[in-house]
């Protein structure tokens, strides 16, 4: 599933103690996966900074090497190449050089696990991607005060401290797969953005056979904020739907929810279900009820996503029963609210399709 995502979820270490041997369990391919996800965000943050370069120049730049150009330009006719020394604002080439060899010891390793499954080539193929952005500085093996000196920066990112971090585990072969009998590292990855991400990648299959636009709150792209008058520290600050997908006149609220409630509102009547069920249902609906009022389409469609078994999904799509639908009317726009499940073990292509036929279903039938 992970593959499938395209990698959209990652691994978070823990401040715990490194795992022993004996109870290390992790797959090997997990912790370069950890790796690389921190390399690839620290490629597309990476700063920039100013070095001092020496190169040769048309015209004078910087400081002049006056007496070289004297000796031995002029003396070839080289009337055009002024050797200067001026400060060129460029990548790190030292933290670079790091990354590269940070990513080819992680290839290395995974080149051991091919037989785990698809999803190491996958994994082998990004680590590749990010090789291919390296490719131009020698891969360089950082010491200890390098280390040192990235992490002491000022105005260090999130993405520097991590990226620089998954460098320091692989030179010290902590976590490194196939390649160490080393402590381990203990991580987690909570369900709830797993489930997120899974159904992000649900929404974008959909959006491609749709031709619909699709924004993420994984990347802030749904963030709606709230404005207060006067300010007030103590409440909510913004809106923030999991994901927004939009047609022509018709926009789709989205809003994940990795609970159990599918399985048990498909057991029996509402008024038997237990008070605490029946409450946090209640609070699910009033949240993407409440995203309704950020979309400016005239048709306006709530969707709450949960997740279920396979013979579940199954079972439901034979009978026509995967969407549970309600409707309101708000002066001339139109509110549909869609209650569904997705299963967590198979393509996000086969779970695109009903989304798909709904969507398309009730386009028609609007207009």
């Amino acid at each position: 599933m992970l593959a499938e995502m395209g990698w959209l979820v990652s691994p978070t270490p823990l401040r715990l103690p490194l795992l022993k041997r004996s109870e290390r369990r992790v797959p090997p391919w997990v912790l370069s996966f950890m790796v690389l996800a921190r390399l690839k965000v620290l490629l597309e943050r990476l700063e920039r900074r100013f070095e001092l370069t020496d190169q040769e120049q048309k015209a004078p730049k910087g400081s002049v090497r006056w007496q070289q150009y004297a000796v031995r330009n002029l003396s070839r006719g080289q009337f055009l190449s002024v050797p200067c020394t001026f400060p060129d604002l460029r990548d790190d080439r030292q933290l670079k050089g790091a990354i590269r060899f940070t990513i080819e010891r992680q290839l290395q390793s995974l080149e051991t696990q091919r037989e785990q499954g698809a999803f190491v080539h996958r994994l082998i193929a990004l680590a590749e991607s990010l090789l291919l952005k390296v490719q131009a500085v020698p891969a360089r093996r950082p010491s200890p005060r390098d280390i040192d000196t990235w992490l002491r920066r000022p105005l260090r990112s999130d993405a520097l401290r991590e990226g620089v971090q998954a460098i320091d585990w692989t030179i010290e072969e902590r976590g490194l797969a196939g390649l160490s009998d080393l402590e381990g590292i203990p991580w987690t990855m909570p369900m709830e953005l797993f489930f997120e991400a899974w159904v992000e990648t649900v929404l974008r299959a959909v959006a491609i056979r749709t031709g619909g636009r699709l924004r993420t709150g994984r990347a802030h792209e749904t963030v709606s904020p709230l404005i207060w008058e006067p300010p007030y520290l103590g409440s909510q600050k913004f809106l923030l739907p999991d994901l927004i997908f939009e047609l022509d006149g018709c926009t789709v609220i989205v809003d994940a929810k990795y609970k159990r409630h599918w399985e048990e509102l498909q057991k029996g009547q509402w008024s038997c279900k237990e008070d605490v069920l029946r409450e946090q249902h209640r609070q699910d609906l009033l949240q993407i009820l409440a995203y309704a009022n950020l979309a400016e389409a005239a048709l306006a469609i709530c969707c709450l996503v949960y997740p279920c078994s396979m013979t579940t999904w199954e079972s439901l799509r034979a009978r026509g029963r995967l969407f549970h639908k309600a409707e309101m009317s708000v002066r001339s726009r139109r509110i549909l609210l869609w209650l569904t499940a997705v299963p967590m073990c198979t393509a996000a292509d086969l779970v695109a399709g009903p989304f798909v036929t709904e969507i398309r279903s009730t386009l028609r039938a609007a207009s």
